[in-house]
């Protein structure tokens, strides 16, 4: 108890408390998002699981393609203005999907053209976040920064989760949407007041952007614990788009009880990460990638509860024991990745990273519908756990996953 209230002296240094209420600001303007877009655009005249499919779709494939470039983007200039960007990019996004489901005019192309600037203000802000991280909180306090960022996303995760459902209940999505939307302005604005230190100097010498990008992944693809990791992922995060994208929405709409059960299925995910958070302050593992990457086979568990038609209450349970796995994975990653990484490479690693996490998640959305047609929709969610099982086993043959250690120091306290 006494190094988790060391660690919350954390907040004394105002640039973290800016850092750490701009992020959970952001994180719940992102909170009410997947309950409103899904259900508003399932709610529209004629919308179909298709067309649910395409415009997230939408908003995930630019999320992809721009990844690569904002990682450069946020090694080359500072990344506080980087996320400023990406804050204010996805609030008028979001005020466009919100303003165009209260008008009552939704053409699909109008609706694919606000995801797809969405994706690309999500885009800019992943890479930035990772690198500026070390820039506002010592290196020893790395782990605990991390868990108490994650802690106050996950809080807000929870919290948007509860309130995007009953938002769509009682006024509908374009009303959710548009509280996301002055949630990220607001982000935006708090991200303006932090003053950051950066731990590497500009470059002098400027390098074209495939220098840096062919940099970059020198210092990704020499780390096997990284990319067999991000391999993992990109299979992983497919399942994961389809389930909880597309899926697990249509499964509530059909049978669950509507968009107040997936709420309530989001909300006990977020529960688990908030649950996580304490986890992840007090556990210092020797290797930190292996439990890691051990944790994610708990992930399978929802989607296999899903499918086999569980009680609701249940498969809330299955989503608490996965956002407790995912939130600790979360910052043992994070905290890896920014000790072992050069700072002046952090942010094109970390975009890497994403981009390949992410790589296939546009197609598991663009899968999910017809696959519901083909084998139905709980087979589907089997298909999808069982995607996560043979992914993490197949990470944890890699002898870099499995031995890549802490520092010396970190043991010490795990012991």
């Amino acid at each position: 108890m006494r190094e988790i209230l060391g660690d919350l002296g954390l907040f004394r240094d105002r640039r973290f408390a800016l850092l750490f209420a701009a992020r959970t600001i952001s994180m719940l303007g992102a909170a009410f998002a997947p309950v409103a877009l899904a259900f508003g655009i399932l709610d529209l005249p004629g919308a179909t699981a298709t067309t649910l499919s395409v415009v997230l779709t939408a908003e995930a494939l630019p999320m992809v393609l721009f990844m690569l470039f904002a990682g450069v983007l946020a090694d080359r200039f500072p990344r506080q203005r980087v996320m400023q960007f990406g804050e204010w990019a996805n609030a008028l996004a979001f005020f466009t999907l919100g303003a165009m489901l209260l008008s009552g005019w939704t053409p699909l192309v109008g609706l694919v053209a606000a995801a797809a600037f969405s994706g690309i203000a999500v885009a800019a802000l992943y890479p930035a976040l990772t690198g500026i991280i070390p820039e506002v909180v010592p290196a020893e306090r790395l782990q605990a920064g991390n868990a108490l960022l994650g802690l106050g996303a996950n809080v807000a995760r929870m919290g948007g989760a509860v309130l995007g459902g009953a938002t769509v209940v009682l006024v509908g999505g374009g009303w959710a949407l548009a509280v996301s939307g002055a949630l990220f302005a607001t982000a935006g604005v708090l991200i303006s007041l932090v003053r950051p230190t950066p731990l590497v100097r500009e470059r002098e010498e400027r390098h074209s952007v495939l220098k840096d990008l062919r940099e970059g992944w020198r210092e990704f693809s020499s780390r096997q614990w990284i990319w067999v990791v991000v391999a993992q992922f990109s299979i992983l995060v497919m399942a994961i788009q389809a389930g909880h994208g597309v899926l697990g929405p249509l499964l509530a709409k059909e049978s669950l009880g509507g968009p107040a059960a997936w709420s309530a299925f989001l909300a006990g995910e977020a529960i688990g990460t908030i649950a996580g958070v304490v986890v992840s302050l007090r556990v210092r593992p020797r290797r930190p990638i292996l439990v890691g990457t051990l944790l994610c086979l708990p992930a399978a568990l929802p989607y296999f509860l899903l499918g086999t038609g569980s009680p609701l209450w249940v498969t809330v349970v299955g989503a608490f024991v996965l956002g407790v796995c995912f939130d600790v994975f979360g910052v043992l990653w994070m905290t890896t990745m920014q000790r072992e990484v050069p700072p002046e490479s952090l942010s094109r690693v970390s975009s890497y990273d994403a981009l390949g996490s992410l790589m296939f998640g546009p197609i598991g959305l663009m899968l999910a519908a017809p696959a519901a047609a083909l084998m139905g929709v709980q087979n589907a969610l089997l298909a999808c756990g069982g995607l996560v099982v043979l992914s993490t086993c197949a990470a944890l043959l890699s002898p870099g996953v499995r031995n890549l250690r802490a520092p010396a120091r970190l043991e010490a306290v795990s012991s």
